[in-house]
């Protein structure tokens, strides 16, 4: 007997109930902006649990934090805008719209990772024991920040009729004639794929592979050598977006090509060199200043 799951109950069938938290007045709180102050608190507290975990001062991640969120937020925002600079070029006044949505997780990568390099430059500490630190909050935050694309209504799949199919609304507009949220090849298709959920349980099943690594270092049972949780991290994550991207019908281009496939397909790569450098070559990360295991 075989079971077809798609006529199943609709029991985690998925509706946004709207960007829109709560509004007072001329006060507009949004999913998305709590969403994302939330997994940078949450990113907070726990690398600097970490760090103690680690005899690391804690208050060197709290100073961190602060430059990761000044790199990478607008690294974010800047990266979305220029592989959709022909749009926005129409419309100007929305480049500083963040609220709305349209940031890129790669773009907050890149800057969040310069930032912590200028940092570790300054503070001459290793940039790899804070990538180490800083990478099991980085992935718990995507998880978190993932949801935003929810209440938003955006970055979601292909027409799915599969139980936790995701329902989009058609905000129709004569001028026009479309509905406005629904890619124009899928206008009369209602329910699609969640790839935010997706890639929220796939980063939270990356938090957990970091997580026992980490303690299973600290508690001696393993050792790891400085850069190995970072590089676990941009390997499996990016393994992750890779075929989640697949699914998605609002990728950035360059082309016909997936921006965020190349650059995942680069982050496995480079995460998987990465390990071998340590691990078969038996050698330290190229660092800011010289570190110890």
């Amino acid at each position: 007997m075989v079971l077809d799951i798609s006529s199943l109950p609709l029991a985690f069938q998925f509706t946004s109930p709207g960007p829109i938290l709560v509004k007072i007045g001329p006060l507009t709180i949004r999913w998305y902006g709590l969403l994302i102050a939330t997994a940078v608190l949450v990113g907070v507290s726990l690398s600097q649990y970490l760090a103690k975990r680690r005899n690391v001062n804690p208050e060197l991640l709290s100073d961190l934090s602060i430059w990761l969120v000044l790199g990478a937020i607008p690294a974010a925002r800047i990266y979305y805008v220029l592989f959709e600079w022909a749009e926005y070029a129409k419309h100007p006044e929305k480049i500083i719209a963040i609220w709305e949505g349209g940031i890129a997780i790669h773009g907050a990568i890149i800057g969040g990772t310069i930032a912590a390099l200028i940092f570790a430059k300054l503070k001459r500490v290793s940039f790899w024991q804070l990538a180490d630190l800083v990478a099991p909050s980085l992935v718990l935050g995507q998880a978190i920040g993932r949801w935003g694309n929810f209440f938003n209504s955006e970055a979601f799949g292909r027409p799915t009729n599969l139980p936790w199919k995701l329902f989009i609304p058609c905000r129709f507009d004569p001028a026009k004639n479309l509905c406005l949220g629904r890619p124009l090849q899928y206008q009369s298709f209602e329910y699609f794929h969640p790839t935010f959920l997706y890639e929220s349980l796939w980063d939270l099943m990356v938090f957990a592979l970091l997580l026992n690594l980490f303690f299973r270092s600290v508690s001696g049972k393993l050792k790891l050598k400085v850069g190995t949780l970072i590089m676990v991290y941009l390997t499996a994550y990016s393994t992750g977006r890779f075929w989640i991207e697949g699914l998605r019908t609002d990728s950035l281009l360059l082309g016909n090509l997936r921006i965020a496939q190349i650059v995942s397909l680069t982050g496995i790569i480079a995460g998987l060199a990465g390990l071998a450098w340590l691990y078969f070559r038996k050698r330290p990360l190229p660092d800011v200043v010289a570190s110890s295991d």
